[in-house]
């Protein structure tokens, strides 16, 4: 402590009572000091009363002995009491050492320093605005203190400057928003609680717009969202409320861009709350700023699209989540395919990091907004400073990889996978031209998916396929594609004819499901190619899903184009074992299936030369499998072919499996496909092959249920003794068309060697198995 000297012009007996360890000695101290004060102010001795702030500040608010800091603080609020509407002169002077005061160690001290400031503030009122910010400083952290009373005094402090600001039109908004900004981040639940005061106390002011400092904070928002005190969680709960209401009011100020990727963030919150209030966000965005939002859309989607397949506990996020989803997708229009790589340059981009998107903040969203709403909106947007209309370019290379990272998780859920599939669909319709760019690295994933437990899902993925195996768009890029198709181990192609790109394009029957013309481009055989090596490489794939796949497909595209493709490939297939199987899948398909009703009709009569060619397709690979050709001269109606193929089975091996099949043609003779054959049979004399081939297949079977059926079946033939009429005298049992164009003969030779090979790899394996058991005996 200096001599009393250096502290005139305090008098003597003040220094001691300010010094005293009594509040009451301390308090008459400090009514003389606002005696003198009063008296120096009355006489505009401004040294002297700067003088008399100087000593109170060093000599006793920042003094080492805690009697004196106390004394100091009670003697500054007496000064400022002293210079009343004055105190704003000097206010730089009298806040610093007080607010010093607010870190002493000693509970009471900092209460008596939160009681001194109120006594300046209430004073001085709107000239503390120019030191605000070291006022709220100071008050964040009293507003953490341990000490139930000084947390008292900093409540008091803390309204007192909110009536300040409130009536007050001079606010310095941007000095306070860094501050606020840091403080936001605090984890303790009394700092939060005060800041979230503010932060509602400055919306209820309307000179004051927080709108445009809300990217600043928005993020510490969503984090005190997820506090463990409920009162604080309504309390952010209330301000977000307040500013999304303000963003619908006003949407023409609001910064979207800036704030979007903070959504994406808390949109994966583990938090519901969190999570359901950042995701009610994310739908009045897309909504309210329309295609602003398209350049944040890999990133939208990684949040949204998960959220989908979440069961009934989270009913609200999945609900809202869909919302956003269905309206991202329709900002997608067929314009962005035609934007070309000049506009994209001079369009900034706002895509977000990959750091952006991994990150996993902890907070909460909440419930306070209609969960279900939807609304349409226009392709012009928002910016933050005008309501002109911009161009916002598409980029379809982070939605894709998005989709096609989600398409290949097998943790992904039915619900989700489905919306990723949607998403590949409707853009193949929106942006074709932009989207094969990306079709040889989405179709291994495409194919993979054939294999899902979902009907659903496979259902979406060949629609997917279908549009690309048949959009125009597919053409061009299909051949750039195709060449380098050996950089794709996914993709190796089986064994391919010489004549695979000529398929027939007429007949185009087949129902689309797509605006598409159904003709078939570059990835159509590719795709055909495929499709049968995943079926050759998975072969449960091909007795459990294989006739549904091909069914829809034929459905989605043509089917005459299908089997014509799929015959010419098999017809080259090395694993013979392989297509005789597939060929046996497709000729039930074809023979059953309602989807094939107009294919077995022009099949049926073959009255064009299109569809006589489509014949002679089928039949050189139905040669794989003797049974099926059989069947398929029995629906084209070649009595006479099917009868010296069936002259033909005495050199075959002869198997329980071909005995099986032919069980099962003669099942199938039973169903009513083949109703007009069974009438044919009344008419002995035109079709005597018919009865013929018949009795062929009889001879074949052993007594069997099967050979009753057939036998029974011949036995209501009318005058059986026709059957030994001259049989050149006879018709080939083709009725009413004219097949000159199909050589017989070079197909039943093409049979024969068909049939040889396969004798031929049967022999070979039977070896190797021999081989095998030699080597195993001891």
């Amino acid at each position: 402590m200096s001599t009393e000297r250096d502290l005139s012009p305090l008098a003597p007996g003040v220094v001691r009572a300010l010094n005293d360890k009594l509040y009451e000695k301390r308090k008459v101290a400090a009514l003389e000091i606002e005696k003198l004060v009063r008296e120096f102010v009355a006489q505009a001795k401004t040294s002297q009363i700067k003088h008399v702030i100087q000593i109170l500040s060093q000599e006793f608010a920042l003094s080492l002995h805690p009697h004196s800091r106390k004394g100091g603080l009670i003697g500054l609020a007496a000064c400022s009491i002293a210079l009343g509407k004055d105190s704003g002169l000097y206010l730089k002077e009298l806040i610093e050492p007080v607010l010093t005061c607010f870190n002493d160690a000693d509970s009471r001290l900092r209460y008596y320093a939160c009681e001194a400031l109120y006594n300046i503030v209430k004073v001085a009122r709107g000239s503390v605005l120019p030191h605000f910010d070291v006022l709220f400083d100071g008050l964040s952290r009293l507003a953490a203190d341990p000490d139930p009373n000084v947390k008292s005094g900093s409540e008091l402090l803390d309204r007192l400057l909110k009536d300040i600001v409130t009536e007050n039109n001079q606010f310095d908004l941007v000095s306070f928003i860094p501050l606020l900004r840091e403080r936001i981040y605090s984890n303790n639940q009394y700092a939060r609680q005060f800041i979230i005061s503010w932060i509602l106390v400055l919306e209820s002011v309307p000179d004051i717009n927080l709108l445009d400092y809300l990217p600043e904070i928005l993020d510490g928002l969503f984090q005190i969202l997820g506090d463990n005190n409920k009162e604080i969680r309504k309390m952010c709960e209330m301000a977000l409320g307040e500013f999304l209401k303000e963003i619908k009011k006003n949407p023409s100020s609001v910064k979207f861009a800036e704030m979007a990727n903070i959504l994406v963030i808390h949109c994966q919150a583990a938090d519901d709350l969190i999570q359901l209030t950042a995701m009610c966000w994310m739908r009045e965005f897309i909504q309210l700023a329309g295609r602003v939002m398209l350049p944040y859309s890999s990133g939208i989607l990684t949040a949204v699209l998960p959220c989908l397949s979440y069961d009934d506990r989270k009913k609200n996020i999945k609900q809202v989540a869909n919302v956003c989803n269905q309206s991202l997708m329709k900002l997608v229009i067929p314009e962005d395919d035609e934007m070309d790589e000049a506009r994209q340059l001079t369009t900034p981009s706002a895509e977000p990091t990959s750091e952006e998107l991994v990150s996993k903040p902890e907070a909460a969203s909440s419930g306070f907004l209609d969960v279900a709403s939807g609304s349409s909106f226009s392709n012009s947007v928002f910016t933050a400073s005008s309501c002109e209309r911009i161009q916002v370019t598409l980029n379809l290379d982070g939605i894709v990889q998005v989709l096609d990272c989600h398409l290949h998780d097998t943790s992904t859920g039915m619900m989700t996978r489905i919306a990723v599939l949607k998403w590949l669909y409707h853009l193949y319709i929106k942006t074709p031209r932009k989207m094969f760019r990306h079709t040889d690295s989405l179709l291994p994933n495409l194919l993979r998916t054939l294999s899902d437990e979902s009907d659903e899902v496979i259902l979406k993925d060949l629609e997917v396929l279908a549009e690309i195996a048949s959009s125009p768009a597919g053409q061009t890029e299909g051949h750039g594609a195709s060449d380098s198709s050996d950089a794709q181990p996914i993709l190796v192609e089986l064994q391919v004819p010489d004549r695979a790109g000529q398929l027939s394009s007429s007949g185009m029957k087949g129902l689309e499901c797509s605006p598409s013309t159904p003709t078939m481009n570059s990835y159509f055989h590719k795709f055909m190619i495929n499709l049968l090596k995943r079926f050759s490489s998975e072969r449960k794939l091909l007795e459990t899903r294989g006739p549904f796949i091909i069914r829809q497909l034929c459905l989605l595209l043509n089917a005459e184009n299908i089997f014509h493709s799929m015959a010419d490939i098999l017809l080259r297939e090395e694993d013979l074992k392989f297509a005789s199987t597939m060929v046996h899948t497709l000729n039930t398909i074809l023979l059953t299936s309602s989807e094939l009703f107009q294919l077995r009709n022009q099949l049926k009569e073959l009255k064009t030369p299109e569809s006589c060619n489509l014949f002679c397709c089928l039949y050189r690979s139905w040669c794989h499998n003797p049974v099926t050709t059989v069947s398929l001269c029995f629906l084209t109606q070649n009595y006479k072919h099917a009868y010296d193929l069936i002259q033909k089975f005495g050199d075959l091996d002869v198997t329980v499996d071909f005995l099986t099949e032919v069980d099962k043609l003669v099942q199938l003779i039973e169903c009513p496909i083949f109703t007009y054959l069974r009438l044919q049979m009344l008419d002995v004399k035109k079709n005597p092959y018919l009865i013929k081939a018949l009795y062929g297949l009889l001879m074949l079977l052993p007594q069997s249920s099967a050979f009753q059926l057939l036998s029974h079946r011949l036995q209501c033939v009318p005058n059986p003794e026709l059957l030994q009429m001259d049989s050149t005298k006879a018709t080939t049992g083709l009725r009413g068309t004219s097949v000159s164009n199909i050589n017989y003969t070079e197909l039943l030779q093409h049979f024969e060697k068909v049939q040889n090979k396969h004798l031929e790899a049967r022999h070979q394996r039977a070896g190797r198995a021999e081989q095998l058991d030699r080597r195993m005996v001891p």
